[in-house]
C-alpha cells in the first residue's frame, strides 16, 4: 500500500507538475542551501557583529561603572577636603585668637613692668631727694648753729668790750 501511494505521488508529480509542493530534488537542495547560507552568515557576519556589539556594550558598561566610581570618589574627596578646609580655618582662627591674646598679655605685662620700673625709679629718686633734703637741712642747721655762735660770740665780745 505504501508503494502504491508513493507511485501515485511520483506519477502526479510527473504529470501535472506545478502543484503547491513539488517533491523533487530542488526542495532538499534549497533546504541545504538555506542551512548553508545561514551557517555562513552566522560565521561571517552575525558572530563577529554580535561579538563587536557585546564588546562595545561591555566597554560602555565598564566605563560607565568606572565613571560612577570616580564621580563618587571625587564627591567623597571634595567633601573630605571641604571638611579639612573648614577644620583648618577653625584652627587658624583659634591660633590667631590665641596669638592676639598672648600679644595682649605680653603687652600688658610689659606695660606693668614699665610702670613698676617707673614707680621704683620714682621712689628711688624720692628717697635720694629726701636724703639730699635731710643732708641740706643738716648742713643748714650746722650753718645756722655756726652763725648763731658767731653772732653770740660777737654779741658777747661786744657786751664784754
Amino acid at each position: 500500500m505504501v508503494d502504491s501511494i508513493w507511485l501515485l505521488a511520483v506519477e502526479a508529480a510527473e504529470e501535472g507538475g506545478g502543484g503547491l509542493f513539488d517533491f523533487d530534488a530542488t526542495l532538499p537542495l534549497m533546504a541545504v542551501q538555506f542551512v548553508l547560507l545561514t551557517v555562513i552568515l552566522n560565521a561571517v557576519l552575525f558572530k563577529p557583529l554580535g561579538k563587536a556589539i557585546d564588546e562595545r556594550d561591555n566597554y560602555v558598561r565598564s566605563n560607565r561603572v568606572d565613571a560612577q566610581e570616580r564621580l563618587a570618589k571625587a564627591k567623597q574627596l571634595t567633601k573630605q577636603y571641604e571638611q579639612e578646609l573648614a577644620e583648618t580655618r577653625r584652627k587658624a582662627q583659634s591660633v590667631i585668637a590665641e596669638a592676639q591674646e598672648e600679644a595682649q598679655k605680653i603687652a600688658a605685662k610689659s606695660v606693668a613692668e614699665a610702670q613698676q620700673q617707673a614707680q621704683a625709679k620714682r621712689e628711688q629718686m624720692q628717697q635720694e631727694l629726701d636724703q639730699q633734703k635731710q643732708a641740706a637741712m643738716a648742713q643748714l642747721q650746722q650753718q645756722v648753729d655756726d652763725l648763731s655762735r658767731q653772732i653770740l660770740d660777737k654779741l658777747l665780745d661786744s657786751v664784754a668790750a
